[in-house]
């Protein structure tokens, strides 16, 4: 990678960001490309928000990614959303277009890039069970219902149940898709959805310990479902050991993480990310771990 005058910068946007991993994906994709641009952390404050996305268009760059705790913050600052973004209520990418910045969301198109390039699975028209209603989770939601799915049952705390009902009315309401939201702490009933489906993902932190399992042991799989976790550290959880052991084909959250930065990557610079060669990288990391 050489800087030079020609050199565009793109950054991630966040507080903490120092753990990022974003750095290492898009910079690996420019010297790979050839694109002329780096990519940089950038820790700030929510007051200094307004002022960092200014300095987008003012210095011309190709875009920012957004992390937490600024996914909603942003929305006031754009000047335009895409479909995914509108949908979902959040902004994870900001692409400088011709000096307006346009607000993203690349989290649920790198979930389902992710599960089309490892196992060939595409949710239309299919049933979807899905644990968890945070972001994630509204993310992998709104991009399902987006994507032609048949029908999404939501499984949340009966403490967030209204809210999530709420989020799946107006889902499905702008999609027409089906989306209902039950009570997580039933087990039987996710069972008997589970049974209906043909994808069941975990989009919630359960198992990050390594320990902690979403699901009862005694899950029964039905033949031929698909099952995900949106966790990629450890890079097999609890979840996706059971139903490995079951024979079923299970993915984790890394190439999530990878396919929603190559669909940044590719909307700010128009070339397509070498995923092959950076989960390759990404995948005997975290195996490591």
């Amino acid at each position: 990678m050489q800087i030079d005058g020609h050199t565009r910068l793109a950054a991630v946007v966040a507080t903490p960001i120092k753990h990022s991993i974003s750095p290492f994906i898009h910079n690996y994709a420019f010297d790979k490309t050839g694109v002329n641009g780096v990519y940089v952390a950038w820790d700030i404050p929510e007051s200094e928000l307004q002022v960092t996305l200014e300095n987008v268009k003012r210095y011309d760059m190709f875009g920012v990614n957004i992390s937490m705790p600024y996914k909603q913050a942003v929305i006031p600052f754009m000047d335009g959303l895409t479909d995914s973004a509108q949908l979902i209520g959040a902004v994870n990418t900001v692409i400088n277009r011709d000096g307006k910045l346009i607000g993203h969301n690349t989290d649920g198109i790198g979930f389902f890039r992710s599960l089309k390039t490892f196992s060939d699975f595409d949710v239309k028209g299919k049933v979807m069970t899905i644990l968890g209603g945070g972001g994630a989770a509204t993310a992998i939601i709104a991009q399902a219902a987006l994507n032609g799915a048949g029908q999404i049952i939501i499984f949340n705390q009966s403490e967030f149940l209204d809210n999530t009902r709420q989020m799946a009315e107006r889902l499905s309401d702008k999609t027409e898709v089906s989306i209902k939201a039950l009570p997580v702490e039933d087990k039987a009933l996710i069972q008997e959805m589970t049974n209906q489906s043909d994808l069941l993902v975990n989009a919630t932190s359960v198992g990050m310990d390594g320990k902690l399992m979403v699901v009862s042991p005694e899950m029964i799989f039905p033949e031929g479902i698909q099952v995900a976790d949106v966790i990629y550290q450890p890079f097999e959880t609890p979840f996706l050991a059971l139903a490995r052991s079951k024979g079923i084909n299970a993915v984790n959250g890394l190439g999530m993480l990878l396919f929603q930065a190559a669909e940044a990557f590719e909307v700010w610079t128009g070339e397509k990310m070498p995923t092959e060669e950076i989960w390759e990288a990404l995948a005997k990391k975290y195996r490591q771990k």
